[in-house]
């Protein structure tokens, strides 16, 4: 059971919290383990200490100090309200964690760098006091429960502010830490986001990555099942911020939810389900402030509806990069040299269409893009286009329905697409179009299937 920043910001989210877990081990008490729990930091949490990261950057070290003096105040506001017996020992924990922080902000605010490693021991704090809480008010609450460092289970890379986990080692670290606590009935808790190296150096998976956390202790654990806690009642069919009411979708597979994730749906990190499809292990999504509704669940083969397509996201602030080259005509090798200059900025490449003489591709990290297109003249003409945007139509149905495609293009037939594009897997249907026409295509596109 994975619990979002909302899930805990508060007082009051973390008694939901403490309900939901309650009611799920009264619900299962014939033979069922107790529910592994990870946190991600109080809502916001993580924002300030990038924040306060940046602060120490630029040699401001009274102004952090005071930031990290709020950050501690609130800690000890929601701690002191949610525990009874456990209050002295958890504030102590939350107090000595704050001091350590406070130390290195002091050490890097006088070098003026922050490093990622740095970076890395700073943003791990959120969730290391937020999983010492919750584990706490659990404790008070009369539900069994124990804090385990997320960092002596989850081993990872060393390529901090977006490490890699090593899956054997980390197994082997869960079936050593985490299991023995499951079997004696306990919930174990831990914070969400954050590992070590082998060496033992702090490291994070990025932002995003509490959704990732659940996955991995899931998978080494063999969960039944992988619930990804939130404050929304599931992935929906629209973006609610564009297409005032989407619906639902109850169910869809893991290869729809990796297509969704990717382009856009923010409910889901695109790198959670990665190990649960491994171990096929089913993924939940559902609303800790009302635990009654279904959700969405996430499958190996999902559940389509016949004739429709699951769902529509968008990727917004997206640039076009347009290489074209005679050079291209009957050759081979064009196509390596041109994305050897992606590969050697370390950018990533989200559609990419080609013709007889052209590639077009779309990026969304533009930070390198003036380095790009230099190297790029070196064998071709290369210009690129601003302000657009990625519409992805997701559904399993494509597959088995040719009809949907023409639907699709109908929908939009009075929007100037820049290009379209479906994958071999058949599974999704991909427009680059202006951003300003965002929200009419995607009204467009939701009352034609929805």
């Amino acid at each position: 059971m994975k619990f979002g920043g909302t899930s805990v910001a508060d007082p009051e989210a973390i008694d939901r919290l403490i309900g939901i877990v309650r009611r799920h081990i009264e619900a299962n008490l014939k033979g069922a383990t107790a529910p592994v729990v990870v946190v991600s930091a109080l809502s916001g949490v993580t924002d300030s200490l990038v924040a306060i990261a940046q602060l120490a950057e630029e040699g401001a070290g009274d102004r952090a100090a005071a930031e990290l003096k709020a950050l501690l105040e609130r800690h000890v506001v929601v701690a002191t309200a949610i525990t009874t017996e456990s209050r002295a020992r958890v504030l102590a924990d939350v107090r000595q964690e704050f001091e350590e922080l406070v130390g290195l902000v002091h050490a890097l605010a006088v070098l003026r760098e922050v490093s990622p490693r740095s970076r890395d021991a700073m943003l791990a704090s959120g969730e290391l006091v937020s999983s010492r809480i919750v584990a706490a008010a659990l404790a008070d609450h009369s539900i069994p429960s124990a804090w385990v460092d997320a960092r002596t289970v989850l081993v990872t890379d060393a390529e901090h502010t977006g490490a890699a986990p090593d899956m054997d080692e980390t197994a082997a670290r869960a079936r050593e830490r985490l299991a023995p606590v499951v079997a004696q009935g306990k919930v174990a808790v831990l914070g969400g986001f954050i590992g070590a190296t082998a060496n033992g150096i702090t490291s994070t998976l990025g932002r995003g990555g509490s959704d990732y956390s659940a996955a991995i202790f899931g998978a080494c654990l063999d969960a039944e099942e992988i619930q990804i806690w939130t404050d929304v009642d599931g992935m929906l069919t629209a973006d609610p911020r564009i297409v005032p009411r989407p619906r639902l979708v109850r169910q869809l597979s893991f290869a729809e939810a990796s297509e969704l994730a990717y382009f856009g749906a923010k409910v889901l990190h695109p790198s959670t389900i990665l190990p649960a499809v491994a171990k096929n292990i089913p993924v939940r999504i559902l609303n800790s402030r009302r635990p009654e509704n279904p959700g969405t669940r996430i499958t190996a083969d999902g559940g389509p509806e016949a004739g429709q397509l699951t769902a529509i996201a968008c990727k917004r602030d997206v640039t076009v990069i347009d290489i074209t080259s005679t050079r291209m005509l009957m050759a081979h090798g064009f196509l390596r040299r041109l994305f050897e200059v992606f590969e050697r900025f370390k950018t990533a490449v989200d559609v990419v269409t080609t013709s007889e003489v052209s590639v077009s591709v779309t990026v969304d990290d533009t930070r390198r893009l003036e380095g790009i297109l230099d190297n790029l003249h070196n064998f071709a003409e290369a210009s690129y286009e601003p302000e657009m945007a990625i519409i992805c139509a997701v559904g399993e149905n494509l597959r088995a329905d040719p009809t949907l495609f023409g639907r699709a293009v109908t929908a939009l037939e009075r929007i100037p697409l820049r290009l379209v594009s479906q994958a071999a897997s058949r599974r999704n249907i991909t427009f680059v179009l202006r951003d300003s026409d965002v929200p009419h295509a995607m009204m467009r596109l939701h009352e034609t299937f929805f």
